[in-house]
């Protein structure tokens, strides 16, 4: 397997985050409108102030996230990034190491717990609740990745620690190929994964927010919309009506957005030479 620069894999992190917040992403925060007391230029300069960290030469994946958290708090004064920086890292080590997201994943130790533990006290997500076992304002546990597995039912990113990124294998490289073979531009190429991501799984921070429930409601709602839209005719109207209605509603699918990062990343990583599979 290739080893990538670490320069490198922190261009390509910096560029992935830039083109999420390019496509229009009904729900999140996006070129086409701010929302949910944020706008885009906090997410510029979230990814700007985390890529050096992201991509630290020979830090490990707690580490990396934890960093990209504190730099990004020190630069906007909110958590923009937790889930970019947890799904990136693991794909950062990666590619940086030349090996599989999954052989990174099986190495994780006991000073990636403490720090990924940190990182989400710092960041101090909406919605986290409490855990009866491994919850974060606890000790961290010694397996990042038994915490994880815990928490995989309800937090799709701790299930990808879990299934080794399976969703994107699953939902959002095919949707990034499907749309590419649909000859769409990069940026509508970004919008169809996000909504690969909205119409496939119940969105997690929906859910943590509004209940399971409303997350599925959404869910099967895009589902419904996408059945008679045809993202080549660059329906913004559609989308920004839809947009507009789950901001009204309070409904953010940021883990959608996430995963959209992670998979555009993941994209570019693999165009550079890495193997992540």
């Amino acid at each position: 397997m290739s080893a990538l620069d670490p320069g490198l894999i922190g261009t390509l992190y910096r560029a992935a985050c830039l083109a999420e917040l390019e496509a229009l992403k009904p729900g999140n925060v996006h070129a086409y409108a701010a929302g949910h007391r944020m706008v885009v230029a906090d997410f510029v300069t979230s990814a700007d102030v985390s890529a050096p960290e992201l991509a630290r030469a020979g830090a490990g994946i707690g580490e990396r996230v934890r960093a990209g958290v504190a730099a990004t708090l020190a630069a906007v004064g909110q958590n923009t990034n937790l889930g970019i920086l947890l799904l990136c890292a693991p794909l950062a080590a990666a590619a940086e190491q030349g090996r599989s997201v999954a052989a990174v994943l099986v190495a994780l130790e006991a000073a990636d717990s403490e720090a990924v533990f940190a990182a989400i006290r710092l960041a101090n997500p909406g919605g986290l609740g409490r855990a009866e076992r491994h919850d974060v304002t606890s000790d961290a546990p010694p397996s990042l990745r038994a915490a994880m597995a815990e928490a995989a039912g309800r937090d799709r990113i701790a299930r990808a620690y879990d299934t080794g990124f399976s969703d994107i294998a699953a939902i959002g490289l095919p949707a990034l190929a499907e749309a590419r073979a649909a000859g769409l531009d990069p940026t509508w190429c970004t919008t169809a994964i996000h909504l690969a991501y909205l119409r496939s799984v119940p969105d997690s921070h929906i859910a943590r927010k509004a209940g399971p429930s409303v997350a599925e409601a959404v869910r099967r709602e895009v589902d419904t919309m996408l059945a008679n839209l045809n993202l080549a005719d660059r329906p913004v109207d559609t989308l920004l009506a839809l947009d507009a209605s789950l901001k009204a509603r309070a409904l953010n699918p940021g883990t959608s957005a996430d995963f959209t990062v992670a998979t555009v990343f993941w994209d570019a990583l693999t165009a550079a030479g890495a193997a992540l599979a």
